[in-house]
């Protein structure tokens, strides 16, 4: 795997693609500096080597059409703060002005280029465009794990014009070395915690990972669907009628490869969707009608405490209850405090997908895992075995 650390940038141009698609307020402020972060040690390592880095990267979803409101002119002092180096900007991501301005660079600054998106060809993957692109860097860099699967013009068809020069930035290969040690390397015992509200939004995940972990909790909305295809009674819990043969599948198999499946025995039932609904303990296989559940319960989180503090390297993706109301948090965050303690004791512990990496920003376990992902699509992919398009574009 070639990394950032395989070149030395001394009068050097990195091309980096970065992945700045960050949050704007009314005003234009960026209110979740995360991903400007994590892309900084690679910036800071061509800096250091004495060379120019050209950053490129989209904000939203402007359809190849120019906006001011999705211009990346907004986020240039984040940028500056954040890298600790004034950042120059040029009002486009190609062509005369793009080379003018790139050609200006003294090493040890920095060009952020306009929104790639403005420019249709991005999406298509247009090889004139990357072509375009490429004229702007001596080595391309690619550190943006969160577009990492789509077959984009600066994510993948630019390193073909690099064929010698191209590597992964620090965060880039963190992802892959985070996800290889979850599917390939980790020590066991190997945890898969999945939640979340649909057996369908995961069953390639789990179909990808069964043979590769020793234990399977399964959590949030898709427990209803396993326990009613078991005969349970789930009340009005959410849950897939047509996934039941599914998730009685998906059971035979983990048992045909001596996987252990732990769904929860208890939930924390209400007789409405809302935060204010009366509550109850029941039986997640006696949930009575007009009643749903919406969090995992008493016995179910000691049972889950127990597995995960065996467990040696632990992948966590999707909530074990409705987080995002109070009510039904507390699952949530216990997992999260269990994951923690695991982690201190020296477990290797990976979160990703959405609704987890909010969770745990939300509250506040970010620095108790080993590694929060930053890309949601790319990361559920990679867990369901795809080879992703930005990825291999470095490898080959």
């Amino acid at each position: 795997m070639m990394t950032i650390d395989d070149f030395n940038f001394e009068n050097k141009t990195a091309l980096i693609r970065v992945d700045f698609n960050v949050p704007l307020n009314d005003a234009f402020e960026v209110t979740d500096t995360n991903r400007i972060e994590a892309a900084k040690p690679s910036i800071i390592k061509v800096l250091e080597d004495g060379g120019r880095a050209v950053l490129m990267s989209h904000l939203g979803r402007p359809k190849g059409k120019a906006s001011d409101d999705l211009s990346l002119k907004h986020i240039i002092d984040s940028v500056s703060d954040i890298i600790g180096v004034q950042v120059k900007f040029v009002p486009d991501c190609v062509g005369e002005a793009a080379e003018e301005a790139v050609a200006a660079l003294e090493n040890g600054e920095i060009l952020l280029l306009e929104n790639l998106r403005f420019h249709s060809e991005e999406e298509a993957g247009d090889k004139a465009f990357a072509e375009a692109l490429a004229r702007l860097g001596d080595i391309y860099v690619n550190d943006a794990f969160g577009t990492a699967h789509r077959a984009h013009a600066s994510t993948t068809v630019v390193a073909e014009f690099f064929p010698e020069n191209k590597c992964f930035g620090y965060l880039l290969a963190r992802e892959i070395e985070a996800i290889e040690k979850v599917m390939e390397t980790g020590e066991k015992p190997v945890l898969a915690i999945l939640g979340g509200a649909k057996v369908s939004s995961k069953i390639t995940i789990i179909e990808n990972i069964l043979a590769k972990v020793d234990h399977l909790i399964i959590g949030g909305g898709m427990t209803y669907t396993f326990v009613k295809a078991q005969g349970g009674q789930v009340g009005d819990s959410i849950c897939e009628d047509d996934k039941m043969d599914l998730a009685l599948d998906i059971l035979k198999k983990a048992k045909e490869l001596g996987v252990a499946v732990h769904i929860p025995v208890d939930v924390v039932a209400a007789d409405a969707f809302d935060n204010a609904a009366q509550t109850q303990v029941m039986a997640v296989n006696e949930i009575q009608e007009g009643w749903q559940g919406l969090d995992a319960g008493p016995q179910t989180l000691a049972h889950f405490k127990e597995v995960i503090l065996q467990s040696r390297t632990i992948l966590w993706n999707g909530p074990v209850g409705v987080f995002e109301m109070p009510s039904f948090a507390s699952g949530t965050i216990a997992v999260g405090n269990y994951i923690a303690e695991a982690t201190e004791k020296g477990a290797f512990s990976l979160v990703g997908g959405g609704d987890s990496v909010a969770a745990v920003k939300q509250f506040g376990f970010e620095d108790q895992v080993s590694y929060v992902s930053t890309g949601g699509g790319a990361m559920l992919e990679s867990l369901e075995g795809k080879t992703l398009p930005g990825i291999a574009a470095i490898q080959s």
